[in-house]
């Protein structure tokens, strides 16, 4: 019988433990696939691949001739575009899949919550918010916020963010996670009035939201992408190890 070879679309830390789960495994082979966007990644268990695949068919390919048995995509929430080419490559190698996703942040009583359902309508909330903006939306999607040239952001990166860049901009490199005191600490020294952010969930990046509520800053929060049709998530590694038939140890 050969070996289950299960790949794994990373980057998240969902995907480190699961990969660290099924490493421990000696009857299972797993490969985590890293888009390569952090210079820096985590260590990872098991095999690492770095880099994308070409698209649905690419990944199509790349499933047939490494023989994978199954595809667990814990990508971000916000990789729409992963996650469609996993569940087009599935589809098109009949290769299951399961989509891992940690629950989003529901909203806390006091919290002043803004939801809305992309980039572009956050910023478009800003100028009725606040002038001072604590923006944790990710290095790639900032070009949505550099016409407004009479806010000042703050932004937060692991890695120094690309132009286009709003013109009032400081920028802070660091990794988390980060506690209530660190948040509450950076919102009260750059004077911070709105908290922007992306529904990413998970207790790691949690905080920020919790020190704004206790500051009182209102939080522009923008929605998930939906999954592709017929795709469903389960929300932690233990639900994955249990669609892919291995018993919890």
């Amino acid at each position: 019988m050969p070996t289950p070879h299960v790949l794994v679309l990373g980057g998240t830390t969902e995907a480190r433990r699961l990969a660290a789960a099924l490493a421990e495994r000696a009857e299972v082979r797993v490969t985590t696939s890293l888009a390569g966007r952090v210079t820096r990644p985590g260590a990872v268990d098991g095999e690492v691949r770095v880099g994308g695949f070409g698209g649905a068919e690419g990944l199509a390919g790349w499933l047939r001739e490494q023989r994978v048995s199954a595809v667990v995509d814990a990508t971000h929430p916000f990789a729409a575009g992963i996650t469609a080419n996993a569940a087009e490559a599935a589809a098109l190698t009949g290769v299951p899949l399961v989509v891992l996703r940690r629950p989003g942040w529901r909203p806390a009583p006091g919290e002043r919550r803004h939801t809305v359902d992309s980039l572009d309508a956050a910023a478009r909330e800003l100028p009725r918010l606040g002038r001072r903006v604590f923006l944790t939306t990710g290095r790639l999607g900032l070009a949505a916020f550099a016409h407004l040239t009479d806010i000042h952001f703050v932004v937060r990166s692991v890695e120094p963010p690309e132009p286009p860049l709003p013109p009032r901009l400081d920028v802070i490199l660091a990794r988390g996670p980060f506690t209530v005191a660190d948040e509450r600490a950076l919102l009260r020294e750059h004077r911070i009035d709105v908290l922007v952010t992306k529904d990413s969930g998970g207790e790691a990046t949690a905080a920020k939201l919790t020190a704004a509520r206790e500051l009182g800053l209102p939080v522009v929060v923008v929605r998930r992408p939906p999954l592709p049709e017929g795709v469903t998530a389960v929300a932690d590694v233990a639900a994955v190890l249990e669609r892919l038939g291995f018993s919890r140890r």
